[in-house]
């Protein structure tokens, strides 16, 4: 259970800055997300923190850095590919020789087989598998040596509902076993069920790190929203005690700067009527949208051609979320002799993953390629 440091990590490409001295900590017992926009640098932070880009800085996992620990898939496990493997071996034979590399049991080969729910296609070959099913493998691997961290980039990119749903609930389920979770995502209702700290970075440079409740809180869309018989008498006072107004469409009044114990205080020493009186507080999408505007590199507009910022005002960027991958489906079936139950601790895997369907083994559309080199990938 390692305790993350990472401190000044830094990287250019071809004269442009990808990540400018990035520091922060991942905490065990922690699923913290790591958050930004398209070409924010997360991906080449994690392949820096994981020593497979040369740059500046140093990672650490309890003091140690990722290339002197020994076995280090027992220490940590990662995924920054959707498709980690060679695409003609057996997806079970992948884990087999990673598995003998580090000293790992066959029986955990089974074991982690299970737990993301591949027993039925273990003997199948990875080329033929979906994007789904290819994160699913990838994070079997990551979780091989049964290691105190785990690093995943994207993990729920082609995961269709159900497999998301079983991620979030696996990497919370490990979190509490007092591990340190690392997970980007740019799916921020999900990654507000599944986080509890946060690294937001833009642009290379880091936004804010600590807790998810924290980062939230400083959206100035939080407000004390009150609905009176009197506005224009309500508005007059908060702002004689500094506090920010605005009057909203639909006449309710948004309150900055006064909690709202004492802004129904000051409404009943006004004898102002109160109809309605609560808290707003924003979204994590919400306070994404505020912290990272400025640092939006790949900006769309409303029409074509049109020089305008999309979804608001300057600065703010468009919160339309990707959707889910579609894999092949599956029916119900029994898993083939020697992949059964997953072993407790990791929750069960979701249902749908029987016998595969007539004409399996086509490969997938190119919809679930990754990008060719590393170039595109830093553009995430």
């Amino acid at each position: 259970m390692a305790l993350i440091q990472a401190r000044g990590l830094s990287k250019t490409f071809k004269g442009k800055a990808a990540v400018r001295g990035l520091a922060f900590d991942v905490v065990p017992g922690s699923v913290t997300g790591f958050l930004g926009p398209n070409g924010a640098g997360k991906s080449t932070t994690m392949r820096l923190m994981l020593g497979l880009d040369n740059g500046e800085g140093v990672t650490t996992y309890d003091g140690v850095a990722y290339r002197d620990l020994k076995q280090p898939m027992r220490h940590v496990g990662s995924v920054l590919d959707a498709k980690p493997f060679h695409p003609t071996r057996k997806a079970v034979n992948h884990l087999r020789m990673l598995a003998a590399s580090n000293a790992i049991s066959q029986t955990r080969v089974t074991d982690v087989i299970n737990i993301v729910g591949l027993g039925d296609v273990a003997n199948a070959k990875p080329k033929t598998f979906s994007l789904g099913m290819g994160q699913r493998l990838g994070i079997a691997t990551a979780l091989l040596g049964d290691p105190g961290t785990l690093i995943l980039d994207e993990p729920a990119n082609g995961l269709d509902p159900q497999g998301v749903h079983w991620l979030r609930n696996m990497l919370k389920t490990l979190a509490q076993q007092g591990r340190s979770i690392f997970v980007s995502s740019h799916l921020l209702s999900e990654m507000a069920l599944m986080a509890d700290h946060l690294v937001v970075v833009g642009r290379g440079s880091l936004i804010a790190s600590g807790k998810m409740s924290d980062f939230i809180s400083t959206s100035h869309r939080n407000a004390v929203v009150i609905r009176v018989d009197q506005t224009e008498l309500m508005v007059r006072e908060l702002r004689a005690r500094q506090a920010a107004v605005v009057t909203e469409p639909d006449g309710q009044l948004a309150i900055t700067g006064m909690g709202s114990d004492a802004v129904g205080a000051l409404a009943h020493e006004l004898g102002v009527r109160v109809f309605a009186l609560s808290n707003r507080e924003a979204t994590l999408e919400e306070a994404f949208l505020d912290a990272t505007g400025a640092s939006e590199e790949f900006r769309a507009s409303m029409g074509f051609g049109a020089e305008q910022p999309a979804f608001g005002r300057p600065g703010q960027s468009a919160s339309g979320q990707p959707g889910f991958g579609q894999g092949p489906g599956y029916g119900q079936g029994q898993p083939p002799q020697g992949y059964g139950q997953p072993p407790q601790g990791y929750g069960q895997p979701p249902q749908g993953y029987g016998q595969p369907p007539q004409g399996y083994g086509q490969p997938p559309d190119q919809g679930s390629s990754e990008p060719a080199d590393q170039q595109q990938r830093d553009q995430r």
